[in-house]
């Protein structure tokens, strides 16, 4: 049982399935709808199964609902059987070697973390790897595992049972080779209203709101695209100080459309992005020119020089 720290490069992924413990009872929140919860604007469930968008399958434990992208659901029999239960009954429906699994209450896990752990796993000979939390506890719902090892576990305890109905998750994960990241930020769930309410604050601070509402906003409107946001926070700039405020967000948006009728992707929005740029800044030039005229001069006085 080891402690690691991956680099979170996995240029030659090898594929993985995802599943997404979301049936609990949520007692601690009333009996909420947990999954349901809004953080920043997205559901909680919604939020975690962006953070592993690139799973080949993902499987959901838990009764069906919308969410913002496709998935598999199924539930465990009988319904609130418990975390090893439920991961059986998505185990079912995976193929892949590895798998993630994830609990449905995660506001910070985002897709890095999730490659970081699947490189942990890869360049270890371990069954798995789990986050550690701030106080250093494992949390095994978020982790990645060799989908075997987690068969063969599952299989023995159902044997030595009768069932896993009621089982606690650390009766699989004991038996289980293990190796540590720790990430007190992405393991952190939402258990309590008073979690709920430190993550809705955590989001809204300096450094972290602009990425939160980027990350909400391209999931609402479907958007799968990763930008250069500080090209256009710098254009936006430009054109309000050069031109007029209400430029820049007009100005972005013209951005986006000719992106757009390009093609779209990344390269395309920079292209758009530096040519606006370029024309907010002879505004700013021809501005500053005019300012420095003299009072009361003529355009005769000061020629276009061409």
């Amino acid at each position: 049982m080891t402690s690691y720290e991956p680099s979170g490069d996995r240029a030659d992924a090898v594929p993985y399935d995802a599943v997404v413990l979301a049936g609990g009872v949520a007692r601690r929140l009333g009996g909420a709808d947990k999954p349901g919860v809004r953080v920043g604007g997205r559901a909680l469930l919604d939020r975690v199964l962006t953070a592993c968008a690139d799973a080949r399958t993902t499987v959901v434990v838990a009764d069906a609902r919308p969410t913002a992208r496709p998935v598999l659901w199924t539930r465990e029999d009988p319904p609130g059987g418990g975390p090893v239960a439920a991961l059986g009954a998505g185990l079912h429906h995976t193929t892949a070697g590895e798998l993630v699994v994830l609990s449905a209450d995660l506001p910070f896990l985002g897709a890095a973390t999730v490659r970081r752990l699947l490189t942990a796993l890869d360049a270890s000979g371990a069954d798995g790897v789990l986050l550690t939390d701030a106080d250093g506890r494992d949390q095994p719902l978020v982790a990645a595992y060799r989908s075997q090892a987690l068969r063969r576990g599952l299989a023995a305890l159902s044997t030595e049972h009768g069932g896993l109905t009621g089982l606690p998750l650390r009766r699989l994960t004991g038996a289980l080779d293990l190796t540590r990241v720790p990430d007190p930020v992405a393991s952190f769930d939402c258990d309590t209203w008073d979690d709920i309410a430190a993550a809705r604050a955590r989001i809204r601070e300096h450094g972290h709101v602009l990425d939160e509402w980027i990350s909400a906003a391209k999931d609402e409107l479907g958007i799968d695209l990763d930008v250069d946001t500080r090209l256009l926070l710098d254009l936006a700039r430009d054109a309000a100080h050069g031109v007029a405020r209400p430029a820049a967000p007009l100005t972005t948006f013209l951005v986006g459309y000719a992106a757009g009728r390009a093609g779209g992707g990344p390269e395309a929005v920079a292209e758009a992005a530096r040519t606006a740029a370029a024309l907010a800044q002879r505004w700013a030039e021809e501005a500053a020119a005019q300012a420095d005229a003299a009072p009361g001069a003529t355009p005769d006085d000061h020629p276009d020089a061409g």
